[in-house]
């Protein structure tokens, strides 16, 4: 997949530095290697026995791709912030950690933004309730508009260009360093929307003429 980066507070150049460039590399390696062919045959796998199963959006292949990747490198997927029992559950989980990396993968709505840029924070630096991961470094994944519009996903999601719009006013807040990774749309096709019930949309593969 082809992508845009942001960082801040110096991310990009920390990520290749000795410490991380490794796991830096195996991460960037993930995303890059995801085809056009992959997302096609991952999405439409989920139809073959039944079209109702068909997604909307490339969200959920995409999301299920970085899993099986990520999981195959030794990354932790849905990794708890905080031992603490009262801090479990969706809320306080990272999508991957390793070593002194955590991610996460922000194709949900607009207004969890500032959460999802919070998590990694949280993940990096001391707190008072007891920590089950202590990284040093975030990094979010999410769509850019042209993703967001292409790829099927609602136009009610943060997207890549969102989420540099939050940066500068959370400045003070996000003091950990975050790399901010835009997905940008296939090269090779497009989704195209079909309204198969009153309540229900599936994404077909368009290939791009």
């Amino acid at each position: 997949m082809n992508f845009k980066v942001h960082s801040h507070r110096h991310a990009g150049v920390i990520l290749n530095e000795p410490e991380f460039v490794d796991q830096f590399s195996e991460l960037m390696q993930i995303i890059s290697g995801i085809s056009d062919q992959d997302l096609i045959e991952k999405h439409n796998g989920y139809g073959v026995n039944n079209i109702e199963r068909t997604p909307m959006s490339l969200s959920k292949a995409i999301n299920d791709i970085l899993k099986e990747r990520f999981e195959e490198k030794g990354w932790q997927s849905e990794s708890g912030i905080f031992q603490d029992t009262m801090y479990l559950g969706d809320t306080w989980r990272l999508d991957f950690a390793k070593d002194d990396i955590s991610i996460e993968v922000g194709f949900n709505h607009a207004s969890v933004i500032a959460w999802n840029l919070t998590k990694p924070v949280l993940a990096s630096e001391l707190n008072h309730v007891q920590k089950a991961i202590q990284t040093k470094i975030g990094v979010i994944i999410t769509a850019t508009a042209e993703m967001r519009r292409l790829g099927g996903f609602d136009g009610a999601i943060g997207t890549y260009e969102k989420y540099l719009d939050y940066l500068p006013p959370l400045m003070n807040v996000l003091t950990t360093p975050l790399l901010i990774i835009g997905l940008e749309p296939p090269s090779s096709f497009h989704i195209k929307q079909h309204q198969l019930a009153p309540r229900k949309k599936i994404g077909h593969i368009v290939i791009n003429q």
